[in-house]
């Protein structure tokens, strides 16, 4: 009889940031089944310590604004003094800003909240998590959520996106250092993924939101969701990935890979086929 698939994060403990909701919430779910003791930071604390109490697997919360250092230095003390070790930090908390605001037009005052968020809380979870993974002398992985907004241009507002390009920068920039300790830094992109987020202002439900993504997509048949991002993680999280660092795993159906030309050119070639 076949030996049972081990779980991939069997005996580790990771700290999830944002992970009361989205795709942190689908992560801490996913890393709890595979194994993890999670630690969830987010501000929202009614529903962290609710998710935190669902899992299936022993799991804390920790109230922390990425914003503010000092609370993502308790956050990383909190796990080593509860749960004895740091392996893996999921740096997902974000925020995207306004939506409907041009580059001309844009509100400074929000573009410093979402490169606080998005950069510097990123930086902040990343310099007290590798700190404590590189004490410790095990190695680790912290995985980063990007966006394909740190890819290309128009695909979210201006601010998200210098946001992200920043963020994809600061992930190279740790795996460069941090590699010498064993531990690995990556980034996951997806593309449109409903989420509470996501559909805040209103602008497109998550059923619009879906559906505007698998059309947009090259890659048919297939519909993009927090799990498809959480299992993304979990694959850059585990020992799955033990030889990749530096690296942006983009989950979008083909969008910001494939030039657009060549659907239309493969377009013009069927048409003038069929005409023959």
């Amino acid at each position: 009889m076949a030996a049972a698939n081990p779980m991939k994060l069997e005996g580790k403990v990771a700290i999830i940031t944002g992970g009361a909701r989205g795709i942190g919430e689908a992560a801490a779910r996913l890393f709890s089944a595979q194994g993890a003791i999670v630690v969830i930071a987010d501000v929202q604390d009614a529903l962290g310590r609710s998710v935190a109490a669902s899992l299936p697997r022993p799991a804390t919360f920790v109230h922390c604004d990425v914003r503010d250092e000092a609370q993502v230095a308790t956050a990383v003390a909190h796990a080593v003094e509860a749960h004895g070790r740091l392996d893996v930090l999921f740096s997902n908390a974000g925020v995207i800003g306004p939506l409907l605001s041009g580059f001309l037009d844009m509100d400074l005052t929000a573009l410093d909240d979402v490169l606080a968020v998005n950069v510097r809380g990123a930086a902040a979870a990343i310099k007290h998590a590798g700190r404590e993974m590189a004490r410790a002398g095990r190695g680790g992985s912290i995985v980063c959520t990007a966006s394909v907004a740190a890819i290309q241009g128009g695909m979210a507002p201006a601010g998200y996106t210098a946001a992200k390009h920043g963020l994809l920068g600061l992930a190279k920039a740790a795996a460069a250092e941090l590699g010498e300790a064993g531990v690995r830094v990556n980034c996951v992109s997806p593309f449109g993924v409903a989420t509470r987020l996501s559909c805040a202002e209103g602008l497109l439900g998550p059923e619009e939101l879906e559906k505007f993504t698998s059309e947009a997509a090259y890659l048919k048949g297939a519909v993009l969701n927090v799990r498809d991002v959480a299992e993304a993680a979990l694959f850059l999280a585990s020992d799955d990935s033990a030889f990749i660092t530096g690296h942006n795993l983009v989950v979008d159906g083909g969008v910001t890979q494939i030039n657009p030309a060549t659907s239309k050119f493969t377009e013009i070639v069927a048409n003038r086929q069929g005409s023959n």
